[in-house]
């Protein structure tokens, strides 16, 4: 028994030291400007009263292999209609900021999180009186979700994206403004890098 744990942690061992000769390729060491990249996305957000719609042109660096980060713009137009729980309409455009994590645990999957600020200019009518009052509302917001693409470090990236808002701002365009439950939001985007190789 003895020389069969014995030869078993030597193969061991004898593998580990092959895969850790093995050659790996090299990463860039400073600034890498191909690793830049550029791109946008679309969001889209549905569910019963509620309907968004949005752009959001980012710009982002691979550190490695499976971790972008960036920052991103978004312009959004999103309305809720009335219901029994509350007899206004809304509809409001926001714009705002911030910046994002994107992490790829295997090459066609990834993890997001991105941290936004958002002013909001809101139109809320009565439609039985049709009377109508404009306010002006800022909120943070932090989104997070996982989703699908392709990524090709210095070419090119594609990507669908699910999202909530984890924070709990009353005014958050991402959120129910009745309930403020988070409303599901899908962004699909394509990006390419800043000296794309030609094959």
């Amino acid at each position: 028994m003895k020389k069969c744990v014995l030869i078993f942690s030597i193969l061991i061992s004898t593998c580990f030291s092959g895969f850790a000769q093995m050659e790996k390729p090299e990463e860039p060491v400073g600034f890498d400007r191909n690793r830049v990249f550029i791109g946008s996305s679309l969001n889209l957000g549905l569910s019963n009263r509620f309907f968004n719609v949005g752009l959001n042109p980012t710009i982002g660096y691979s550190l490695n292999n499976w971790v972008d980060v960036g920052v991103a713009m978004n312009f959004n137009y999103y309305s809720q209609s009335a219901s029994v729980f509350n007899s206004f309409k809304y509809k409001n455009f926001n714009y705002g900021g911030g910046a994002f994590l994107r992490v790829w645990p295997v090459s066609f999957l990834h993890l997001q999180i991105q941290p936004e600020y958002n002013w909001i200019s809101s139109t809320r009518t009565d439609p039985i009186s049709g009377q109508t009052t404009k306010l002006q509302l800022q909120a943070p917001s932090m989104l997070a979700g996982i989703g699908y693409g392709t990524r090709e470090i210095g070419r090119q990236l594609s990507y669908l994206t699910i999202m909530i808002d984890l924070n709990q701002a009353v005014n958050s365009p991402y959120r129910d403004g009745i309930a403020g439950d988070p409303q599901p939001i899908f962004r699909g985007g394509f990006g390419f890098y800043l000296n794309s190789k030609r094959k």
